[in-house]
């Protein structure tokens, strides 16, 4: 096999864990009741908040775009941060951010007002795989469509980190957690420096 096309064994169980609850949700209504109830992530102070939502809510999908897109991600990035940070690191760093999107993206429902806020999906965590690759590989050519030529990933990642920011403060793209984004990125830049200072990674 093309060692390009190599999954490591955390990227990859996430992915098969992430499509087989999408498929689920989508074709068994009773596991999709049950999801809608206890895995998507409510309000702090919502009756049907739990604890374990913190972690459950990034394994619910809106769609095949939704689920797709986030995936994808995950394979294009992880990949390469698996195999750098090692498996056990890597999922902290992936779990952390997760959480830590959501915990953002709830502060900043609590400055808003916006208290009827759900959140689904591994977008906030995948933001932070993002982060992590700019932070590390700051050189790397990716290719953005539709532009017609490479952009190196720290000035990828500085762009988008700037329109979420945008879209969020503006409520321009209403229907996505932007600050969930942003949120995941900025608990991964804060456990990468946190491990640095550490001598666990270097970058």
């Amino acid at each position: 096999m093309n060692p390009y096309f190599r999954t490591p064994p955390i990227v990859k169980n996430l992915i098969i864990v992430n499509v087989l609850i999408y498929i689920a949700t989508a074709l068994i209504p009773s596991v999709e009741a049950i999801a809608a109830r206890y895995c998507q992530l409510y309000w702090l102070e919502s009756p049907w908040f739990h604890s374990w939502q913190f972690i459950t809510y990034m394994f619910l999908h809106g769609g095949v775009s939704h689920l797709f897109f986030n995936m994808f991600a995950l394979w294009m990035f992880g990949r390469t941060l698996e195999d750098r940070l090692g498996p056990q690191r890597f999922m902290i760093y992936y779990v952390v951010c997760g959480v830590g999107a959501a915990l953002f993206q709830l502060f900043v429902a609590w400055l808003t007002g916006d208290t009827g806020i759900i959140l689904i999906g591994a977008s906030g965590a995948v933001m932070g795989l993002l982060l992590a690759f700019g932070v590390m590989y700051p050189n790397s050519q990716i290719f953005v469509f539709p532009l017609p030529f490479p952009i190196k990933a720290k000035w990828f990642v500085l762009g988008y980190a700037a329109i979420e920011l945008f879209y969020g403060a503006t409520g321009f793209d209403l229907g996505v957690a932007h600050f969930a984004h942003v949120g995941g990125m900025l608990w991964g830049w804060l456990l990468l420096l946190y491990w640095k200072r550490r001598g666990k990674i270097w970058f």
